[in-house]
């Protein structure tokens, strides 16, 4: 589950492979936040089948006109943006607790996307919608203000070295953007393992004149995240993990 911030597509990226999080040589850092970074990744024979078999009923296709969500899921329910699911456990999970509310899934890592359409073939989730396509995009052309009841986004790339603090999707701007989108009363719910980013985020949200904390600090776990295989990995190895809960006023 790791958004983060998109490199500039460049010839130079063919010549060599690059890393998550890693810029290729010559390539200067994007002037312009996106909300994810091009992952290579083997899609596996049952992740195929997924995308085969269910990938017309799942996935949406990026229009720049405004998403009409009833006809969409067929029934008028809150609507949840999450941004970066990774492989789709949380995902899968929160939307099996939540029946009652309808999930819009931003995600281009093909074999994330692969294992979330797999999940909801075998759980028999039907409250589900993929788009495989830059949030930041589909906030702006897609989902009008005050469209949104909630937004998620967990375990979003901390870009551990400061110099690269910059690339970190939590910046004043896109959540000036994520705010506008949220129905008063609506929330954005953010967690990161990373608690120099947990700060910034504390901090970027709380100067955020549409938003208000849910408590002082950072929030209880909410009952309906799920600890992810990630996370408690890394739990055992005494990482903290920070949540945060802001509500639009």
């Amino acid at each position: 589950m790791r958004p983060v911030t998109d490199i500039p597509k460049n010839p130079a990226a063919d010549a060599a492979p690059t890393l998550p999080g890693q810029a290729p040589a010559g390539v200067p850092f994007p002037k312009t936040i996106r909300s994810f970074v091009r992952r290579t990744g083997r899609v596996t024979t049952g992740q195929a089948k997924a995308f085969a078999d269910l990938g017309p009923q799942f996935i949406l296709n990026y229009q720049p006109a405004p998403l009409d969500a009833a006809a969409t899921y067929g029934r008028s329910a809150p609507l949840i943006l999450e941004i970066g699911f990774g492989m789709g456990e949380a995902t899968a999970h929160i939307a099996r607790v939540r029946p009652d509310d309808n999930f819009l899934c931003c995600e281009v890592h093909e074999p994330g996307v692969g294992a979330l359409l797999k999940r909801l073939g075998e759980q028999d989730i039907h409250n589900i919608r993929i788009l495989q396509h830059d949030a930041v995009e589909v906030l702006d052309q897609m989902l009008p203000e005050g469209s949104l009841d909630g937004i998620h986004i967990f375990f979003p790339d901390p870009w551990h070295k400061k110099k690269h603090n910059k690339r970190r999707l939590i910046q004043s701007e896109f959540v000036a953007k994520l705010a506008a989108r949220l129905k008063t009363g609506g929330y954005i719910h953010c967690a990161t393992d990373w608690q120099p980013y947990a700060e910034q985020m504390l901090e970027v949200l709380g100067a955020e004149p549409l938003l208000r904390n849910s408590v002082s600090g950072y929030a209880p776990q909410p009952d309906y995240r799920p600890l992810t295989k990630f996370e408690n990995r890394g739990l055992r190895l005494g990482h903290g993990v920070w949540d945060l809960v802001f509500h639009r006023i």
